[in-house]
Formats: structure tokens, C-alpha cells, sequence
């Protein structure tokens, strides 16, 4: 297993660094060094940022195949309702792996994108009880002194 999580490994800290453009380069890139033969070769569809490397099986799968399907509480609040997303369960499984690693996190990315949620939603909801949030409101008003 070791060859496969090295290339995840590489996939996510030295290829998510980079442009959709370079996504698609760094994409092919790695698929021509696995070569055809390897016996650890990701399936040719899609991108190597559409699989996760599944331990126990021993295979690469879709990010969508490690959750269960969504089903919408009906008593949840329309609020309370968050619908997994590709994006948000590949990146809630990375930042899961670093935190319990011991490892910072930081979430950088454009307004509206949903880190703030599933920071929130991870921590409150799929982390062992040992780890316990606590949030900090920032603001362009907010000071070094404040904080």
C-alpha cells in the first residue's frame, strides 16, 4: 500500500496548490508515472482528485462512494440541512486526517464556498469527542488586540 499513499499524499499537499489548469496538468502528470501496468493504477475516468485511497479494500474509490447516501432529517431546521458535496467530503476527510494527526489546518478559499460550515460541521458532528471547538468571530473591524 505504500506506493498508492504516497501518491495521495502528493496528490493533496503538493498538487491541490495549484490553478484548475494546473489541476488538469499535474492530473496527467501523475497518471503517466504510475504507468499502465501498476497493479495500484487509479481507474482512467475522471481526475486523480476524484479518488481516495480505500485501506481496507486496497483500491482507489470516489470520493461520493466513502459516505452513505444523504437523507434529510425531516425534523432538521432548513438551516441545520448539509448536503454533502464532492468538494466538501474529500476536503472534510483531509482536514480530518491532519487534525487527528496533530497537524494545523488552515482553510483558505473565496467567500461563499462553505469552509466555515464544514469546519463546523466536522468538528461538531464527525470527531471523536476528544476534540472540542471553539469558535472565534472575525471581522475587518477585528484588532490584534481583540483577539
Amino acid at each position: 500500500m505504500l506506493e498508492p499513499l504516497f501518491i495521495f499524499s502528493i496528490i493533496w499537499s503538493i498538487g491541490c496548490t495549484t490553478t484548475p489548469e494546473g489541476r488538469a496538468k499535474f492530473s496527467d502528470s501523475i497518471r503517466i508515472l504510475m504507468g499502465k501496468d501498476n497493479e495500484h493504477r487509479m481507474p482512467n475516468e475522471g481526475s486523480v482528485y476524484d479518488y481516495c485511497y480505500d485501506k481496507a479494500d486496497k483500491q482507489w474509490v470516489r470520493w461520493n462512494d466513502t459516505v452513505q447516501e444523504y437523507q434529510v432529517d425531516p425534523r432538521a431546521q432548513y438551516a441545520e440541512i448539509i448536503v454533502p458535496t464532492f468538494d466538501s467530503i474529500r476536503m472534510k476527510y483531509v482536514k480530518r486526517l491532519l487534525i487527528t494527526n496533530g497537524k494545523h489546518v488552515l482553510c483558505p478559499g473565496p467567500t461563499g464556498t462553505g469552509k466555515t460550515i464544514n469546519v463546523i460541521d466536522l468538528l461538531n458532528q464527525e470527531m471523536p469527542e476528544e476534540y472540542t471547538m471553539i469558535p472565534i468571530t472575525f471581522s475587518a473591524q477585528t484588532s490584534a488586540n481583540q483577539t
